[in-house]
C-alpha cells in the first residue's frame, strides 16, 4: 500500500494527489497517471470502472467537456452561454470564484472582504444600527394600554435622545428656534416673555419679518395654551403631564401654526420636526410628527366643537374656547358686575385678552418728543395726550427710547398717573411719593410732570433689582428733582427717616406728602394681554395671600399723606377683592373719602368735538369707566363730607383698549 499511488476522491476538477514511490513527496496528476502499479492496484481500478465508479467517471468527463467548452468561448471573445445542463456547473463556478476571492481577502486582512471602502463600511454599520434602533433594538420594549408594543425611551431631565444621531443634522429656522428658547425660559425659569423676547430677537439678529413671526408665535402659543392642550389630549396616548416640557412646547408651537397662523401644514410639520430634532432629539421628533399630523386632520372649528363636548357648564366651555382657567372666567364675570358693567360682556373681555396689544409710547412731558417715532410709522394715541401707537419693530432702534425720554407704557398706566397729578388739591403741592415704584414707568411720568410744576418725587421700591430699574427710568429727569429709595413700603416712614439726607431739596425730613401713588402688587389679571403666561401661573390662593399686603400698603400710603392730600390706589386687576373690597374697607374706617375718580380720568383723556361743538372726553358715554360703590361708614368714625359724585374707575381691554387698570382717588381726612 505504501508504494501505491492513491487517487484523490473529491474536489471539483481539482487534480488528484498521489504518493511517488521511493520518496515522501506528492506529485500532481490524475488517477490514471503514475508508475509502478501492482496487480492489486489494477484490480481496484477495474472495480472502480464498474458500478458506481463508472458513473462518477462519466460525470467527471461531462464536467471536463463543459469546462473546455467554456474556455473555448472565452478565448474566442464570445459571451458565455449556460444551457440547462450546465446550470449546476454555473453555480459551482460562481461559488468557487467567490470562495476563492473571500479566502484570499481573509488571508491578507484577517476579515472577510466585502468590496467596500472603509468610509462606506462605516456608513453601512451606522445605518444598520439606526435600523435596529427604529425596530426597537435600541430601547426598552414598552406596551401601551391597548397592548401594542412601542419603544419609547424614558424622558430624562434633559429629554435628549441618543438614538439616530445623524437624524439631528436637520436644523430649524432661526425664528422658530428663538421662540423655542423664549418659551423654554418662560416654562422652566418663570421668565416673562415680554422681557425675554426682545433680547432674544436682538441676540439672533432677526430681521423685521422674522421678528414679527417670532412675536406672534410666542404670544399666540402662550395665549392659546389652554385650548391647545385640550386639543392635544385628543391626539396623545398619555396624559400631557407625562409629556416632557420641551416636547410639549414644540407641540403647542406646531398647533398654533396649524390652526391660527397662515403657515402651510407641510411647513408647520416639517419645521416642528426639524426643531425637535435639533433641540430635543430624534425620538421626540417622531412623536411630534405623528401628533401634529393628527392635529392637521381637522379644521379649527372642528377641533373647537370636539373639545367642548364634555364641558360641564358655560364657564368651562368659555374657559376652553377662550383659553383661560375656569376660575379666572368666573372672577372676570363677577368683576364686570362689581364695576357696573353687564355680565354678558364676559366673552368680549376674554376675547380681548387674546388680542395682541399695540405698543403704546409716552413722551415724558417737557423732556421727550414723539417726532422720531412718527417718522418710523407711529401714529398718535387715541386716549391720552403725549402718546403714540407703534408697530414698526424693535423700540431700541429709536434714539429717544434709548435715551429714556420716550418709553413704552400702556395707555391705562398713563391715564392713572396723569389723573393723580390732575386731582384737585388745596394747599401745598411740592412733595410727591410713589410708594411701589418698580419698574418705574409711572414714576418717570409723575416725575416729569412734577418738574414742570415745581414738585419733587420720592420713588420707593422694595426689591433692589426693581429699584435699579426705577433709577434707570428716572435718569432723564434733573438729578435734584427725585430720589429713589429701597425699602418696604409698609415702613415708608422709617425708610424716609434713615434716608433723610438723600431727599430732594424741596422735601424736608419728616414732611408728609401732597400726592401719593400706591400701585400695589396684585394678581395682574388686568394685563393678561401683555403677559399671557400669567394666567397659567396664578391661582385664587395668590389673591388671598395678596389682600393683607394690599391693605397694609394702602394704610402706609394714607399715613404718609398730609391731611387734604390725595392718594391714588391703583391695581392692574379688576378682581373685586383687590379693588372695590379694599376701597370699601378703608372708606369704612373714615380715614379717607372717595373722590370722583372717573371724572379725573375723563379730564386727562383726549377730547373730541361733540355734536353741538362742545368738548367731549373720549371716556364719556358708553366708555365711561366710573362706578359708584356702596359706602358704609363705621359708627364713631368722624363725619366726612363726601365728594359730589364719589366714584371708582375701571378701564377694560374690550371697552377702552387698555389694560384693566383700577383707580380710586382718595382724600385724607
Amino acid at each position: 500500500m505504501s508504494n501505491e499511488k492513491r487517487p484523490y476522491k473529491g474536489g471539483h476538477g481539482k487534480p488528484g494527489h498521489a504518493g511517488k514511490p521511493g520518496n515522501g513527496k506528492f506529485s500532481q496528476g490524475n488517477s490514471n497517471q503514475g508508475s509502478g502499479q501492482g496487480e492489486g492496484g489494477a484490480k481496484r481500478k477495474r472495480r472502480r470502472r464498474s458500478g458506481s465508479g463508472a458513473g462518477v467517471n462519466e460525470q467527471n468527463r461531462q464536467q471536463s467537456q463543459n469546462s473546455q467548452r467554456t474556455q473555448n468561448q472565452r478565448s474566442q471573445g464570445r459571451p458565455q452561454k449556460w444551457d440547462d445542463n450546465s446550470r449546476g456547473d454555473k453555480k459551482r463556478f460562481e461559488n468557487r470564484g467567490e470562495n476563492r476571492n473571500d479566502s484570499r481577502a481573509e488571508s491578507r486582512t484577517g476579515r472577510r472582504f466585502d468590496g467596500l471602502t472603509s468610509v462606506e463600511r462605516a456608513a453601512r454599520r451606522a445605518k444598520t444600527e439606526h435600523d435596529d434602533t427604529k425596530r426597537g433594538g435600541g430601547g426598552t420594549s414598552q406596551r401601551n394600554k391597548s397592548g401594542h408594543e412601542r419603544n419609547r425611551r424614558s424622558m430624562s431631565a434633559r429629554e435628549f435622545s441618543a438614538a439616530a444621531p445623524s437624524a439631528r443634522s436637520r436644523t430649524a429656522d432661526t425664528a422658530r428656534a428663538t421662540v423655542f428658547e423664549v418659551l423654554r425660559s418662560v416654562a422652566e425659569s418663570d421668565a416673562y416673555a415680554n422681557l425675554v423676547l426682545p433680547k432674544a430677537i436682538r441676540s439672533h439678529r432677526l430681521d423685521h419679518r422674522d421678528a414679527g413671526f417670532a412675536t406672534e408665535l410666542t404670544y399666540g402659543t402662550l395665549r392659546h395654551q389652554g385650548t391647545y392642550d385640550a386639543i392635544l389630549r385628543h391626539c396623545v396616548d398619555r396624559p400631557l403631564e407625562k409629556v416632557g416640557t420641551t416636547t410639549l412646547i414644540v407641540l403647542r408651537m406646531g398647533v398654533h401654526q396649524l390652526l391660527n397662523m397662515r403657515v402651510p401644514a407641510h411647513a408647520a410639520l416639517n419645521q416642528s420636526v426639524s426643531l425637535a430634532r435639533e433641540k430635543i432629539g430624534a425620538g421626540p421628533a417622531s412623536f411630534i410628527n405623528a401628533v401634529l399630523r393628527r392635529v392637521s386632520e381637522r379644521t379649527p372649528d372642528e377641533w373647537y366643537e370636539l373639545i367642548i363636548e364634555d364641558a360641564k357648564d358655560d364657564t368651562e366651555r368659555m374657559a376652553l374656547l377662550a383659553s383661560h382657567p375656569a376660575w379666572i372666567v368666573r372672577s372676570m364675570r363677577q368683576a364686570l358686575v362689581a364695576h357696573g358693567r353687564p355680565a354678558t360682556e364676559i366673552e368680549q373681555l376674554l376675547e380681548a385678552d387674546n388680542l395682541a396689544p399695540v405698543v403704546n409710547l409716552v413722551a415724558l412731558p417737557g423732556l421727550g418728543s414723539l417726532d422720531e417715532a412718527r417718522e418710523q410709522g407711529a401714529v398718535d394715541g387715541e386716549l391720552v395726550e403725549g402718546s403714540a401707537l407703534y408697530a414698526s419693530g424693535d423700540l431700541a432702534r429709536l434714539e429717544s427710547v434709548r435715551e429714556g425720554t420716550v418709553r413704552a407704557q400702556d395707555a391705562g398706566s398713563q391715564l392713572v398717573a396723569r389723573a393723580l397729578a390732575a386731582a384737585p388739591l388745596d394747599g401745598t403741592d411740592t412733595a410727591w411719593l410713589d410708594l411701589c415704584a418698580g419698574p418705574g414707568g409711572k414714576a418717570a411720568l409723575l416725575g416729569a410732570i412734577g418738574v414742570q410744576r415745581g414738585a419733587s418725587l420720592v420713588a420707593n421700591e422694595a426689591a433692589p433689582h426693581r429699584a435699579q430699574l426705577v433709577e434707570s427710568s428716572m435718569r432723564p429727569l434733573p438729578e435734584d428733582s427725585y430720589t429713589v429709595l429701597t425699602g418696604d413700603g409698609r415702613q415708608i416712614r422709617e425708610t424716609l427717616r434713615k434716608n433723610a439726607s438723600a431727599l430732594p431739596g424741596s422735601i424736608e425730613p419728616g414732611q408728609l406728602f401732597d400726592r401719593v401713588m400706591v400701585d400695589v402688587p396684585c394678581s395682574g389679571l388686568g394685563a393678561l394681554r401683555r403677559r399671557p403666561e400669567a394666567r397659567w401661573r396664578k391661582s385664587p390662593r395668590d389673591i388671598a395671600e395678596l389682600l393683607p399686603l394690599q391693605r397694609q400698603l394702602l394704610d402706609a400710603a394714607i399715613e404718609a399723606t398730609r391731611p387734604g392730600g390725595v392718594i391714588a390706589y391703583v391695581t392692574c386687576s379688576p378682581h373685586a377683592a383687590e379693588t372695590q373690597n379694599i376701597v370699601a374697607e378703608v372708606l369704612e374706617s373714615g380715614a379717607v373719602s372717595l373722590l370722583d375718580s372717573a371724572a379725573a380720568l375723563r379730564e386727562v383723556a383726549l377730547h373730541t368735538e361733540g355734536a353741538n361743538g362742545e368738548s367731549v372726553s373720549v371716556l364719556a358715554g358708553e366708555k365711561d369707566p366710573g362706578h359708584t360703590p356702596e359706602i358704609k361708614v363705621k359708627k364713631g368714625a368722624p363725619a366726612v363730607k363726601a365728594a359730589e359724585n364719589p366714584t371708582t374707575a375701571q378701564l377694560w381691554p374690550h371697552v377702552h383698549g387698555t389694560d384693566a387698570m383700577f383707580l380710586a382717588l382718595l382724600r385724607k381726612n
